[in-house]
């Protein structure tokens, strides 16, 4: 059957508004049909109703540049069929699809599909299991689908990610679906800068905290002294000081040059989604954003989480959640009234939003909540425990780090390093810290890793900054900026400890081994690595086919790092071995650890990676099952 255009609706018109530089909040809509002019002019209301609709099992996809127009600035997007974001791809569980993709671009370019089980061939990496895609060229991806849920898919290439190279993928299960409901909305979550990305990337490499307008200030200072005295703001400031750190450094890249947008909708229109009284709404969210984690509440309405990462789970009522870079949930709704409610979402350094408008009928429009105060980084985000010293041991200095900052800039695509051999780097004192099972008892499956945190050599030096000595588990912290919403405002916030898995564990055995990745990074070079070993020096993790084996990452950076293994679900340990969740992506907060179970039931050369374009070039490995 080939794709049709049924619920097919463009997004035509932009409008012209002014960049609130405060918030960060753009206005403007998306000059985002098929060779369209790329004039300013009046939006009407059906531009804001979201992407095309594709179904079927056979598609055509055209990888092209576009005009868009989100601020009031004409720039050129990388798009999917003339569409930012691409069309929606709605497949059926047990189908063979056939996606035949051509390169219009005057660069290499690929397509992954984020979170999609299926052969390594078919995954869409360049330089690991393809060559990518040649300009002018079209490849056919084709593979069977066993699974159902909310996905997406994206460009593997460079930077063409971030300049409009997503969209949302939508499975339908072939058995009665578990979730009952009337209708629903993909709400695809992104960050769009007029600014070039490799402009943007060459900042942060120069200027870590270039985009951050929230230094302290001396007018903050004093208030600290007011609230604290003399002696606590000054042990305070000196430990900031010697770890040449920001508490405030929340995002790498914030408002000031990014407009987030809502199923490529900037927050001045905002997007729609109409519902009918009485109906169950599924609101299908996906975080398509470069850079950008956010936190989602409607106000007026709780939300029903019942599937995540596309995974079904025992439905969990909440307020609020947190979605990180290329997560996905998936939300049930029940608007009780005639009223309207604005979706928000905030990102987690408050310097912006977007939002989007659930309504019954097109002319109402709610109000639109304040962003929450701006959080700011503590012990705990540092790694350090509670009632430790606070004395920073372990934090290697800054200073002195001259000529390290010759970083790959390439590793998103890997066609020129699929060749490299590995055994030829020096690499003594640097190989993953790994458990084996010879005699003693490795933690059960499901509660996680019972093992000390151990530092390897490979995490000493200028490109090393800190190291979370005490980490802390992230599993029931609601992450920075959240953790106070149940006492303050009543908002009951989403943990990785609420989902269980709705379907018994698929694979009940105990680890054979344990693997420990350190997520590591120098901030004030912009260096990012797992275990202070960069993509380009650093060897293949080593699986054998059919091992069960457990991974634990330990966050040494006070960033927030999504990560994301490809080709096998990460079986998130939550205390609950009957009940294990899968997902696809699994955020490692800051001075935190946690631990999964991966099945190595996919043969081939597999990509594991946090999914912050910019961290990516360092704080990637290659996986190899064999």
């Amino acid at each position: 059957m080939k794709n049709s255009l049924q619920d097919e609706t463009l997004l035509e018109s932009p409008l012209m508004s002014r960049r609130r530089f405060v918030t960060g909040v753009a206005a403007g809509g998306a000059l985002l049909g098929l060779g369209l002019r790329s004039g300013l002019s009046i939006a009407s209301p059906s531009n804001r109703l979201g992407p095309t609709i594709l179904r079927g099992n056979e598609f055509d996809l055209n990888i092209g540049y576009q005009p868009v127009n989100f601020t009031g600035k004409s720039r050129m997007a990388t798009a999917i069929n003339g569409s930012v974001p691409a069309p929606v791809l709605r497949w059926r569980e047990g189908d063979r699809v056939t996606l035949r993709v051509k390169n219009n671009l005057a660069e290499d370019s690929s397509i992954h599909w984020h979170g999609i089980i299926l052969p390594t061939d078919m995954d869409g990496v360049p330089g690991l299991s393809f060559n990518g895609i040649k300009p002018g060229e079209t490849f056919e991806y084709q593979f069977d689908i066993n699974q159902s849920g909310t996905y997406w898919y994206h460009s593997h290439s460079g930077f063409q990610e971030p300049t409009g190279m997503y969209g949302a993928i939508i499975i339908d299960p072939k058995d009665p679906d578990p979730v009952s409901y009337d209708r629903d909305y993909v709400v695809m979550l992104s960050d769009w800068s007029d600014e070039d990305p490799q402009a943007i990337y060459a900042k942060l490499k120069k200027l870590s905290h270039y985009y951050n307008f929230r230094e302290r200030t001396v007018g903050d200072l004093w208030r600290d002294i007011k609230d604290k005295g003399v002696a606590q703001t000054w042990n305070e400031r000196s430990m900031w000081n010697q770890m040449r750190m920001s508490e405030t450094d929340i995002s790498d890249v914030t408002g000031y040059t990014y407009t987030y947008l809502m199923n490529g909708v900037t927050p001045d229109e905002g997007w729609v989604g109409l519902f009918k009284r009485g109906e169950k709404v599924r609101l299908r969210f996906i975080n398509g954003s470069s850079m950008t984690i956010f936190d989602v509440r409607i106000p007026g309405l709780k939300m029903t989480v019942v599937a995540a990462d596309g995974q079904n789970i025992e439905p969990v009522t909440i307020d609020e959640f947190r979605i990180g870079v290329a997560e996905t949930y998936d939300v049930v709704v029940e608007p009780s009234n005639d009223s309207a409610y604005t979706v928000f979402a905030q990102s987690i350094d408050r310097t912006g939003y977007t939002r989007g408008t659930l309504t019954p009928d097109i002319g109402l429009t709610p109000s639109v909540p304040p962003m929450d105060d701006a959080p700011t980084l503590g012990h705990r985000d540092m790694g350090m425990g509670m009632g430790m010293d606070h004395s920073m041991h372990g934090m290697t200095g800054m200073t002195g780090m001259a000529g390290t900052a010759a970083m790959d800039h390439s590793a998103h695509d890997m066609s020129e390093m699929s060749d490299m051999d590995h055994s030829q780097h020096q690499m003594s004192g640097m190989k993953t810290m790994e458990h084996k099972n010879h005699g003693e008892t490795l933690g059960k499956a499901g509660f996680g890793s019972t093992r000390e945190i151990t530092h390897v050599a490979s995490e000493t030096g200028p490109h090393v900054d800190m190291r979370a000595e005490s980490p802390q588990s992230g599993l029931h912290d609601p992450g920075i900026g959240l953790r106070n919403h149940q006492q303050l405002y009543g908002r009951r916030v989403l943990t990785y400890g609420d989902i269980k898995n709705l379907y018994p564990t698929s694979d009940p055995r105990e680890p054979s081994r344990e693997i420990e990745l350190h997520l590591t990074g120098n901030m004030g070079r912009y260096m990012w690595s797992m275990n202070g070993i960069k993509f380009t020096d650093a060897e293949p993790l080593q699986l054998k086919y059919g091992e069960r084996v457990r991974i634990t990452l330990v966050n040494d950076t006070m960033m927030s790092h999504p990560m994301h293994l490809h080709g096998m679900w990460s079986e998130l340990e939550t205390g609950d071995p009957k009940s294990i969740p899968r997902k696809h992506t699994v955020i490692v907060q800051p001075g935190s650890k946690i631990s999964y179970l991966v099945t190595a039931d996919a043969i081939g050369r597999w990509a594991f990676h946090c999914h912050l374009v910019y961290h990516m070039p360092g704080m990637f490995r290659e996986v190899r099952v064999s």
